[in-house]
């Protein structure tokens, strides 16, 4: 019976949730999973397809059920989607999780998001759109973290290795 995550990662799109998971996963030796893959398999087609067929409520329902399916039936490295956490229910189900938020400032942000169309939520103006998000979301973010870790300037496995840290964890 499944306990639930050994890690989860939150954080703003971008900030490399998927690379530093995957990093993660093979430090302690456990599967990876991210929700944002696993709306994109069941659905067949892109998360940006989505928002624009669809629209965002659409979408954040998918997410909703993705994260609550993860949540219970997955016991590695699990990120998620980077408004994940606009919703009650999912930030209430993080609770008593080990989550790891990867923060950014906005130079970095831009740096890796740069004008990329696959990033509906950023594609008229990155810079002040991603500031506003981040106005919107940060708190979200701090609520449910157990431990904060800067990607600014760092590597992967700096990162990788600062939630480590953070978190307490043995590597396999």
């Amino acid at each position: 019976m499944s306990t639930g995550p050994v890690v989860v990662l939150v954080g703003p799109m971008g900030v490399g949730k998927s690379t530093v998971g995957q990093l993660l996963a093979e430090r302690l030796g456990v599967g990876y999973r991210d929700t944002d893959d696993d709306i994109e398999a069941e659905q067949g087609r892109t998360i940006a397809d989505i928002f624009v067929n669809d629209g965002e409520p659409a979408f954040r329902a998918m997410e909703k059920q993705a994260v609550r399916s993860a949540l219970a039936g997955h016991d590695g490295v699990l990120a998620l989607g980077g408004g994940a956490v606009l919703d009650a229910g999912t930030r209430a189900a993080l609770a008593g999780q080990r989550v790891v938020y990867l923060s950014m400032d906005v130079e970095e942000a831009v740096r890796r998001t740069g004008l990329n169309a696959a990033r509906p939520l950023l594609a008229v103006n990155p810079r002040r759109q991603w500031r506003e998000l981040m106005e919107a979301r940060r708190h979200l973010y701090e609520e449910v973290a157990t431990a904060v870790v800067a990607t600014d300037g760092r590597t992967p496995d700096e990162v990788a290795q600062a939630a480590l840290e953070a978190l307490e964890l043995k590597e396999a």
